[in-house]
């Protein structure tokens, strides 16, 4: 039983921590959660990519891809990508998001394939649709403010225009609060995995031993 459950505990933590998507760039100067990539690698949520002037990098996922164009940092979110600033051109048949501050950009139409392009430059977002619409909403600055519907704001960007919006609320948030790549590290599945070994290695301890007290009366 002890064995079972140092063995399954680990397996099935790594069965719920899957390389979300494929991260390939042109360079070794481009950077994951601070710390050089190699030209391929698996990206979880929470990582951070940062692209220097002279290199781009392209991830690849299930139904989705966004090109990372240089001089850009982007967290990589799943489903969502967020954008502290450059810009990304995305492709996508699953819905994949941008989102750079207040501002959340969302293909209009998820059962076809949309492309569009974000630019985050001096607090002036830029959103151009390449294939197919996409909206820009804008969430309130305030708590309060998001709690009420009527305060939000939905643009639409038709196939083959651009709009421009200011970025209201600053500076992205990143979430997760990544420290040199602390918490991507602390969320990857090999620290899951680590946890789910010590767990069992707890749970021998209180099973595995037999009837005799760990410190007996008489030696």
């Amino acid at each position: 039983m002890c064995i079972s459950m140092a063995v399954t505990l680990p397996v099935s933590l790594a069965a719920d921590e899957t390389a979300a998507a494929i991260l390939r760039s042109s360079g070794s100067d481009v950077l994951v959660n601070r710390n050089p990539a190699p030209t391929s690698i698996a990206l979880f949520p929470n990582d951070l990519v940062e692209t220097p002037q002279n290199a781009v990098a392209r991830i690849e996922l299930s139904g989705s891809a966004a090109d990372i164009n240089a001089d850009t940092v982007v967290q990589f979110q799943g489903d969502e990508l967020v954008l502290d600033h450059g810009s990304v051109s995305v492709s996508t048949a699953r819905g994949m998001r941008v989102r750079v501050g207040c501002l959340t950009v969302a293909p209009v139409n998820l059962s076809q394939w949309t492309q569009y392009n974000v630019s985050d430059v001096d607090g002036k977002v830029t959103v151009n649709a390449a294939k197919s619409d996409v909206y820009i909403d804008s969430r309130a600055k305030k708590a309060q403010e998001a709690k009420n519907p009527s305060r939000s704001t939905r643009d639409i960007v038709r196939e083959s225009e651009q709009r421009s919006r200011e970025e209201k609320c600053g500076a992205v948030y990143m979430r997760g609060d990544n420290v040199a790549g602390l918490g991507a590290v602390m969320n990857s599945m090999w620290a899951k995995i680590v946890a789910g070994g010590a767990v069992g290695a707890v749970v021998c301890l209180g099973l595995c031993h037999d009837d005799d007290p760990a410190s007996p009366s008489k030696p």
